[in-house]
């Protein structure tokens, strides 16, 4: 006989999803140079951008995002710079955060927070690999978090460090936004 395991379940109202998607978007703009220097005629990651502003403004449904997400991450594809690669993968996830649903899992506080992290790691990559730049970004993106970010992380499992810097950028800024 099995017995119903249950999920943890996020309460996320669309409010909510506007407020991190305004956020996400505010992190991963502040890289999005980095990626048009390297490709200035792809306009993917701005549009993915645009997109999550206009949902959080309230000016736009969910479902073009989803598009505009796959389309900014495909840009990411597209350039060999990997800071460049980075910050158009801050604006892909960045359109993608209202997506997330409802069950507390690891992966779900991943996509919440993938636009600082990406960001983050954007800024290092541009700089040599300074780790001081990242973790310039995180502190940014840590001050700038609504209380509408810290109530959804707070209802998904806490982050463990890993081995990679982006892993270390997650657990940082998981922590933080936690206390």
């Amino acid at each position: 006989m099995n017995e119903d395991v249950p999920v943890n379940q996020v309460t996320i109202s669309e409010e909510d999803r506007r407020l991190l998607g305004a956020w996400a978007a505010n992190c991963a703009e502040r890289v999005l140079p980095l990626f048009e220097q390297e490709a200035p005629a792809d306009t993917r990651p701005r549009e993915a951008i645009e997109g999550i502003r206009s949902y959080a403004c309230g000016q736009l449904r969910r479902g073009p995002l989803r598009s505009l997400a796959f389309a900014a991450l495909a840009a990411a594809r597209d350039v060999a710079d990997p800071a460049a690669t980075a910050a158009a993968r801050a604006a892909g996830y960045a359109a993608a955060t209202p997506y997330i649903h409802p069950l507390a899992t690891p992966h779900q506080a991943k996509h919440a927070l993938g636009p600082a992290i990406q960001a983050a790691r954007a800024g290092e990559l541009a700089a040599d690999d300074d780790a001081s730049i990242g973790d310039t970004e995180i502190r940014w993106a840590i001050e700038h978090a609504p209380p509408a970010v810290r109530r959804i992380l707070r209802q998904m499992p806490v982050y463990r460090p890993g081995r990679s810097r982006l892993d270390m950028l997650r657990h940082q800024l998981d922590a933080a936004l936690r206390r």
